[in-house]
């Protein structure tokens, strides 16, 4: 069976990353939004608007899925097509912190 391409769903923007990476477990959106400040040390803060802007396009793209609902909250979590795209752009972003490295050494 061939690999799945992840290609057509790279490179994602900073609030998709960051999204799907509070997706490896189930969240709703205010947790999402908590846990985004949190990980990105306040650098990247998700408003409402944005954030379920990004969630309606990664179910339509099948990326994530609703694992449960309460009450109100609608809780999602990453799809395993989902994983693989943000594994994939995770080794982006390594081999970008490495080039980075490599060309500040020449600064």
């Amino acid at each position: 069976m061939p690999a799945f391409d992840t290609s057509p769903y790279l490179p994602l923007t900073e609030a998709t990353y960051y999204a799907m990476l509070c997706l490896v477990e189930p969240r709703h959106g205010y947790g999402i939004m908590r846990e985004v400040r949190r990980i990105s040390e306040g650098a990247v803060k998700l408003g409402p608007g944005t954030l379920y802007g990004v969630l309606a396009a990664l179910e339509k793209q099948a990326l994530i899925v609703r694992d449960s609902e309460e009450r109100r909250r609608k809780n999602y979590i990453l799809t395993l097509r989902g994983r693989l795209v943000l594994q994939d752009q995770i080794k982006r972003l390594e081999t970008m912190v490495k080039n980075a490295r490599n060309a500040r050494t020449k600064l």
